[in-house]
């Protein structure tokens, strides 16, 4: 099969292995794929390098990055007839983890050789995508942080990103939003953290941020009206047991679409690990099977060519 490699070339793997990019050329290529590869020339900026990679008319792109550099990649290929291949190269990988991908890059290149095509959902808030999730509040400050010292030592980032978690829970007051569902009546509260996820997450036992369902066509909304040290790392627990969705303190709602409304004219959002300043209203929409996806052959399903979204992301 054809397919188009892109490699982001800041990805915090690669950072650390210098040599990866051509084992994974070697293994896609092992695995069957006939590549054309997007290096350096095709321009220093991701949508430089997306350009390149759309022009080559491969059904496949494969792209080795993390959430937020596979959330550029998906925006692109909305309503095309190109099917989005992932090799984890983040620190999260989300995506990767949730499609039953292997977590080893070069298992993941082997893996993709034998993978059938899916059809998952996509996420949008005002018009910008994402994959996994959407974040307002404080995760946002650490998200921020974690961009500013990429690529320092493990060990240095690890403690400069304690030390910024403890002094942004002092510095930072919690939000006054309000939440819609379609067109319910709104709630409010008091919060640090609101997150609104493609889909929901499993409630159960070692399954912690899993989604045992890319295709269900809901959103799961979390507020957190809690958001102290302890309670974080106690929610954190309950997750891990498999016991966390009636948390105190936690509200969970799911819609396929709902607004979060503020007094506020704009607020800060990240989505799948990217910052952005967006208007409000906050408009969330979801749209049912708009990304076609490379998955393990055991977890994949018959996918359609990518339906029209009934209105153009803006």
């Amino acid at each position: 099969m054809r397919a188009t490699l892109l490699l982001n070339p800041r990805a915090g793997t690669l950072l650390d292995q210098p040599e990866l990019p051509a084992r994974l050329e070697a293994a896609l290529r092992d695995a069957g794929f006939f590549l054309d590869v997007i290096g350096a020339e095709a321009g220093d900026t991701l949508p430089q390098r997306l350009d390149a990679a759309l022009a080559t008319k491969n059904p496949v792109l494969i792209v080795g990055g993390g959430d937020g550099t596979l959330r550029s990649a998906a925006a692109r290929l909305v309503g095309r007839d190109i099917a989005l291949g992932l090799l984890p190269l983040g620190t999260m990988n989300l995506l990767a983890r949730d499609l039953g991908l292997p977590l080893d890059p070069v298992e993941a290149a082997h893996a993709l050789g034998q993978a059938g095509i899916r059809a998952i959902d996509l996420a949008e808030v005002n018009g910008e995508i994402f994959l996994c999730q959407s974040v307002v509040g404080l995760p946002n400050r650490l998200g921020l942080h974690r961009e500013r010292i990429r690529g320092d030592g493990r060990l240095a980032a690890r403690w400069r990103m304690a030390v910024a978690a403890l002094r942004a829970f002092w510095r930072h007051p919690p939000l006054r939003l309000a939440w819609q569902l379609e067109d319910g009546p709104p709630r409010r509260a008091w919060t640090r953290a609101l997150s609104v996820v493609s889909n929901e997450y499993a409630d159960a036992p070692g399954r912690m941020f899993h989604r045992p369902r890319l295709d269900g066509g809901r959103l799961s909304l979390h507020v957190a009206q809690d958001f102290g040290v302890w309670w974080v790392l106690r929610l954190l627990l309950a997750m891990a047991a498999g016991r966390w969705r009636h948390r105190r303190g936690l509200i969970t709602e799911t819609a396929p679409a709902l607004s979060i409304l503020s007094r506020r004219r704009h607020l800060r959002v990240m989505n799948d690990g990217e910052a952005l300043l967006l208007e409000t209203p906050l408009r969330y929409r979801i749209h049912p099977g708009a990304l076609r996806v490379l998955a393990p052959a055991e977890v994949a399903a018959p996918a359609r060519a990518a339906p029209a979204l009934e209105e153009p992301l803006a």
